[in-house]
């Protein structure tokens, strides 16, 4: 009876089809529709790029990679019943989401089943929960918000700062963090201004800023307010400098805003806009296959793959334990991991280090400034 049963099972395995043994499924759970379908659909097309160039490589330890896209709608409780029938099928890593509330929503569940979750959310609090299985493809603003500050204080000379930002949890927590920073360095707020996500009128908020007196302001909106925002600046004659981060400064604004997007400035974690071959070649690629130019969330997209590539074959096996592990204090380096397009280390909490970059909005491309070294050397 045993060796009949050992007969069925191995008839069985062997029934499937070859792409089912030779394959690896990472579920894709992002915002392909809602407040955050540009930032999800540049980040769907980032990570189908690498893979279709890792499956060409042969896959990860001899497997090739599927991806299964899940479309989250923007909503957190959508994000959730999506991450959680995705982890009743075990999948070695999840990529996503991308806005902070719905990987807010999510990152007990991955943590609970032991499955890293590769995501694209910057809110300074994920990664200060205590999972071990959370890790960022962007600086979270814990990391970036200091660096804005100094910015504002040591090149822009502002001693007063209007804060205008996005009322959910991405902008929630870059206010709290620039605000920490900014009083740090005996910088006023002049303005707290809170808007909401997929407001289309920042009349009454451009007049607020203007009224303020602020030297500078900072803008921390989603890529859609963000243009709303800038034009409704330039018609009402703002002079004031307009600084952010990398959604501010990113090709969908400039795209959407046009002409009131030049002069803008701030810090910007990832663009192909850097005077980096290796992003420079992915951008030209990405553009290339899908007819437009990348933001940052391309980027982000584009090397997630190679994060779990570069992860499992260090740890010799596709196991989500074993690949979290191995990303913990793992730097990748470009030489060895080509995709990874700029030197990148992880540590115990997810958190990510490298380079990053000042940048101007000129003539409506964007130009980088000035090269930020690691924080850790």
């Amino acid at each position: 009876m045993k060796k009949s049963l050992l007969a069925c099972l191995v008839a069985s395995a062997a029934a499937l089809p070859a792409a089912a043994q030779d394959s690896i499924t990472i579920p894709n759970i992002i915002e392909l529709s809602g407040a955050g379908a540009t930032v999800g659909n540049n980040w769907k097309n980032g990570s189908s790029l690498a893979v279709e160039e890792i499956n060409a490589a042969g896959g990860i330890l001899g497997k090739k990679i599927v991806l299964e896209f899940v479309d989250t709608g923007s909503d957190p409780g959508k994000a959730r019943a999506a991450i959680q029938r995705a982890l009743d099928r075990k999948p070695v890593a999840i990529f996503g989401p991308i806005y902070s509330g719905s990987v807010s929503a999510t990152l007990k569940l991955t943590a609970d089943a032991e499955v890293p979750q590769i995501i694209g959310g910057e809110a300074a609090n994920l990664t200060a929960q205590g999972s071990k299985y959370i890790f960022r493809t962007s600086f979270g603003q814990n990391v970036s918000m200091p660096k804005i500050a100094n910015y504002l204080r040591d090149e822009v000379k502002a001693k007063s700062v209007a804060i205008v930002y996005v009322n959910n949890d991405f902008g929630r927590g870059g206010r709290n963090a620039i605000m920490k920073e900014l009083e740090s360095r005996g910088i006023k707020a002049a303005a707290d201004l809170s808007t909401e996500s997929g407001q289309a009128d920042f009349a009454a908020d451009v007049i607020k800023v203007k009224g303020s007196g602020a030297d500078a302001v900072f803008v921390y909106l989603n890529e859609e307010e963000s243009a709303r925002f800038l034009v409704e600046a330039k018609k009402q004659g703002l002079d004031k400098p307009l600084i952010g981060e990398t959604t501010l400064l990113g090709q969908k604004v400039i795209d959407l805003a046009g002409a009131a997007a030049n002069g803008v400035r701030g810090h910007v974690g990832l663009t192909v806009d850097a005077p980096i071959p290796a992003i420079q070649n992915f951008g030209k690629k990405f553009e290339a296959r899908f007819k437009y130019k990348p933001d940052h969330n391309g980027v982000k997209g584009y090397i997630a793959p190679y994060m779990v590539k570069a992860a499992a074959e260090k740890a010799g096996k596709l196991d989500g334990k074993a690949i979290a592990a191995a990303l913990h204090g793992l730097t990748i380096t470009p030489d060895k991991v080509p995709g990874i397009l700029i030197e990148a280390t992880w540590d115990a909490t997810g958190e990510i280090d490298r380079i990053s970059f000042l940048a101007e909005v000129r003539d409506g491309k964007q130009v980088i400034t000035k090269v930020l070294p690691k924080l850790k050397q």
